[in-house]
């Protein structure tokens, strides 16, 4: 414990118990996020299809102390190492416990990735340019990010390219990397999970739920 307490970057408290309690609660810690992911992105389905304004609705919500302002900004669904792994991990534990939950987040995911196909799509697209598949913003991993189910959702049904400057190649799971940014601003809609300033002049044709700005 003293050797962790040292080696953390946080003052961080250190909590005693059985592991098979450890790994509950790394679980259900990451189930809890994925849960809270999922909340916030339905509530911005609802708003997106209802003609509301998210950005307003989420504030008012996370205005509540009970609820705060963090970790509820819409996405295209949750992703990365751990909440996809963990939630099914937990879900699998309660194979003979009754539940309700946890099997919902978990769709709940799949259905919000869907709908973001779904409206990618609305206008019948020629080409959709991605940007980025990293997972989340500032970062240069795009292991099991949820990009990756929304292209899967539509390269059968419209051209699609992608701008990633961590791959290398022309090609990327048999679809074209376009390495020069201002190529990638000639598709016909620009898919980014979290926005950036280098596509401030081509804002009319980014399709984003990213609401705040960050993760």
């Amino acid at each position: 414990a003293n050797l962790y307490k040292k080696e953390s970057l946080n003052d961080t408290e250190v909590l005693y118990m059985d592991s098979t309690e450890a790994e509950a609660v790394k679980l259900f810690a990451n189930t809890y996020l994925a849960m809270r992911v999922s909340f916030f992105n339905e509530l911005d389905t609802f708003s997106e299809m209802k003609d509301l304004n998210t950005k307003d609705i989420i504030e008012g919500v996370s205005a509540d102390p009970r609820i705060g302002n963090y970790y509820n900004n819409p996405s295209f669904g949750y992703g990365g190492y751990c909440l996809p792994k963990d939630t099914k991990q937990l879900y699998a534990n309660f194979e003979d416990v009754p539940n309700a939950m946890f099997g919902s987040i978990i769709e709940s995911n799949k259905i919000r990735k869907d709908y973001i196909s779904q409206r990618i799509l609305r206008d019948n697209p020629k080409i959709v340019g991605i940007y980025r598949l990293i997972m989340k913003k500032d970062s240069d991993n795009f292991r099991k990010s949820a990009i990756f189910d929304v292209i899967n959702n539509i390269k059968d049904k419209t051209n699609v390219v992608i701008y990633e400057p961590n791959l290398e190649g022309q090609s990327f799971e048999g679809l074209k990397i376009i390495n020069n940014l201002e190529e990638l601003k000639k598709s016909d809609i620009i898919v980014a999970n979290r926005l950036d300033d280098a596509l401030e002049d081509v804002a009319d044709k980014v399709y984003t739920r990213d609401i705040f700005n960050k993760d």
